[in-house]
């Protein structure tokens, strides 16, 4: 999910609610609604997802399957009591900006929203002109807001899908790009490197090397850089790469536990898990997975520096029939700057001196190698500690490729 500038989030919501005609006194007719139809929601949402259950295109889309449809409910009937009671603020409008975002992230065709928007539309009004039958005045003045609010949301889902499909199109051809350089530098840097290590196995043999100190120091630190750069070459060949995920039952406990090993966080820096001894096992490529652990956990351990701190990975158990699980790592660092959080995970892309800007870019592909994904979430004001915040999501299952 990109971050958006200040104030456009504002400029595109009061363009759209002048777009559909949407007033306060509309917002007064809504709230007016929701007492004749809230005792319906339960019924609608029934009505809903047995539609799309009949529906194999839109079945298919669903995420999590049947088995999630009883979660699904409670977040209808929850959407549809934000529907009509508001506030229709900045706030609501990046909420439903995340649905239109969910949309591109499953692969579900524009058409099935317009379906579900119009069957919505049908079962709300059917229960206010069934309410308002002897008072076709207040009947029609109920109706005008209710469609107005339904295109609005509608016509949010609709602008942010093609805002991230866009966006998604011009990050492949990015990458596609990317790819072509770096696969043609790469190889051809191997060359030259191999020449230099075998150039330098064969200087450190001779007597010169052994009996001099500074040759000796001389020669440790090209061999030094040689390996510096072979790292840099391996590291941009894998981002191009393609490697299949070996599938596999794991352990996101155990993966973890392996990274931070790896990592190897200095005393002053805290490191600190819960809740992943309780998630259910998972299938993926574990070897893959912990590299995802291993850049974030060494992002954050080099963003706190020489100051103490702390860094944390907390998972939450997902609840019956969610096929998902949701984990969040944050640090007591400075966080990032709101000038790059949009392009964070683009390869290339670093606030650090030495930084190559790849390791970010890497997690995000592993993770979407793997039906999951990644965002930059700052905790709202006063509920963290303001540092860098990733949430990362991962499916139980892998589907088959």
């Amino acid at each position: 999910m990109e971050a958006r500038p200040e104030g456009v989030t504002d400029d595109i919501l009061e363009e759209l609610q002048r777009y559909v005609g949407f007033s306060a006194s509309d917002g007064e007719a809504l709230r007016e609604l929701h007492p004749i139809a809230c005792a319906h929601f339960e019924r609608i949402a029934d009505v809903f997802y047995r539609r799309i259950l009949e529906h194999p295109g839109a079945r298919k889309a669903l995420e999590g399957g049947e088995s999630q449809v009883g979660h699904l409910k409670v977040t209808l009937q929850d959407w549809m009591g934000s529907l009509l009671l508001g506030p229709w603020d900045a706030a609501w409008f990046e909420r439903r900006c995340r649905i239109g975002r969910v949309h591109v992230r499953i692969h579900l065709p524009q058409h099935y929203m317009f379906g579900a928007m119009n069957l919505l539309r049908q079962e709300l009004t059917a229960v206010m002109e069934e309410s308002l039958r002897g008072d076709p005045d207040r009947a029609a003045r109920l109706d005008r807001a209710l469609g107005k609010i339904l295109d609005l949301e509608l016509a949010i889902m609709l602008h942010t899908y093609r805002e991230d499909l866009l966006a998604q199109g011009a990050r492949a051809e990015r990458l596609a790009t990317f790819g072509q350089l770096v696969g043609s530098i790469g190889h051809e840097l191997r060359n030259p490197l191999g020449v230099i290590e075998t150039s330098l196995f064969i200087l450190k043999g001779r007597p010169a090397a052994k009996e001099d100190a500074r040759v000796a120091k001389h020669l440790d630190r090209i061999g030094e850089q040689v390996e510096v750069a072979n790292h840099i070459v391996t590291s941009l060949l894998d981002m191009i790469r393609s490697r299949p995920l070996v599938r596999a039952p794991l352990r996101l406990a155990e993966v973890w536990v392996s990274a931070r090993e790896a990592v190897a966080p200095p005393g002053h820096v805290r490191v600190r898990a819960e809740g992943l001894e309780s998630l259910p096992s998972l299938e993926g490529d574990a070897v893959q997975l912990r590299q995802v652990f291993v850049n974030l956990l060494q992002n954050a351990v080099q963003a706190l520096g020489e100051r103490e701190g702390e860094v944390w990975l907390t998972a939450d158990v997902p609840e019956a029939g969610v096929r998902r699980i949701r984990l969040v790592l944050e640090d007591s660092g400075p966080g990032l700057d709101p000038s790059i959080r949009a392009r964070v995970f683009e390869p290339l892309m670093t606030t650090k001196a030495r930084g190559l800007g790849l390791g970010l870019a890497l997690v995000r592909r592993i993770l979407e190698r793997h039906g999951g994904g990644i965002a930059y979430a700052p905790a709202e004001a006063g509920a963290g500690p303001g540092g860098a915040r990733f949430v990362v999501e991962l499916p139980l299952s892998l589907e088959p490729s």
